[in-house]
């Protein structure tokens, strides 16, 4: 199993993950985030990422205050950069562009493993090392036609209901 907390397993990856780790060490993204012990999570790391996709990193923010205020002394200069609050999710989120990479850097006031996103990969990479190369291709053919990642999943799988709930009910 891939200890996906630690980037370097992205060194040995497909090609768009070897950059993903080069440009996350270059401009040392994860070590300026270690203070809310970020998380590199989404399709990117498993494989199953598209040409629109983005690096999401998962953060565990106790001060939404401190947290907001980092994301924009660090990134405010970066391409698109733009903060968000969701008040249903209890959650800051930062998009902006660094070189040919979209980020998306989200916070909850949860630990970064115990967020959705996270759990959410861990099932899917269990099931695409379960179902295989012909269940990968299928999942990036339904994303490439705009079907999000969760979604995608539950319709291959014939789960029933809000996709997101129904994958965590395959922890």
């Amino acid at each position: 199993m891939i200890n996906f907390l630690d980037i370097s397993y992205l060194q040995s990856g497909n090609e768009k993950q070897k950059q993903a780790y080069q440009l996350l060490t270059e401009h040392q993204i994860m070590e300026k985030l270690a203070a809310f012990t970020p998380v590199l999570a989404g399709t990117i790391p498993i494989n199953i990422d598209i040409e629109s996709s983005d690096l999401d990193i998962i953060c565990y923010m106790q001060d939404k205050t401190a947290f907001t205020k980092t994301l924009t002394d660090l990134f405010q200069n970066e391409k698109g950069f733009k903060i968000t609050e969701n008040p249903g999710f209890q959650s800051i989120k930062a998009n902006f562009f660094i070189v040919d990479f979209e980020f998306e850097i989200f916070g909850q006031a949860i630990p970064a493993t115990q967020q959705n996103a996270y759990r959410h990969m861990l099932i899917e990479h269990r099931i695409l090392l379960e179902r295989g190369e012909i269940f990968r291709q299928e999942i990036i053919r339904l994303k490439n036609k705009g079907i999000k990642t969760e979604p995608a999943f539950a319709q291959l799988l014939g789960l029933k209901g809000d996709p997101y709930e129904a994958l965590l009910g395959l922890e």
